[in-house]
């Protein structure tokens, strides 16, 4: 796929987003978990990735139903990231909106931050999904 391609692709995938993408966006969006400045469907070499945080070098990846039938396709998609220096998280679309809280912490964890010093905001108040 070429550039103006992908570039089409992401804007499509970021109005449309999923419901666990959605979720997944709305806790870590404006810096809400960590601090850390996270980018969603972002372009990654021959890739889209569903979310980035450059400054830890991790891709969090959201599975859904799709997945099922692309396992090879992911697979070389995340040797090419690893190659890249990036470490890659994957969730299932099912857990993300089953237990949010549990992905989240995985996410601050993989940051080497527990979730409990990562969701405060400059007022003191949890800065997660009911918070936002």
């Amino acid at each position: 796929m070429q550039r103006r391609e992908l570039l089409a692709l992401t804007r499509q995938m970021r109005r449309e987003p999923t419901v666990s993408e959605n979720a997944i966006w709305q806790s870590v969006r404006g810096r809400k978990l960590c601090g850390v400045k996270f980018r969603r469907q972002q372009i990654i070499g021959p890739f889209v990735v569903d979310f980035f945080a450059p400054s830890h070098r991790l891709v969090v990846e959201i599975d859904g139903q799709i997945h099922r039938e692309r396992e090879e396709r992911d697979a070389a998609r995340e040797l090419f990231l690893r190659d890249c220096g990036l470490r890659v998280l994957r969730f299932a679309a099912n857990d993300v909106e089953r237990n949010l809280d549990s992905v989240l912490a995985a996410v601050a964890s993989a940051m080497s931050s527990p979730l409990s010093a990562c969701r405060r905001g400059a007022g003191g108040e949890a800065a997660g999904p009911g918070n936002a």
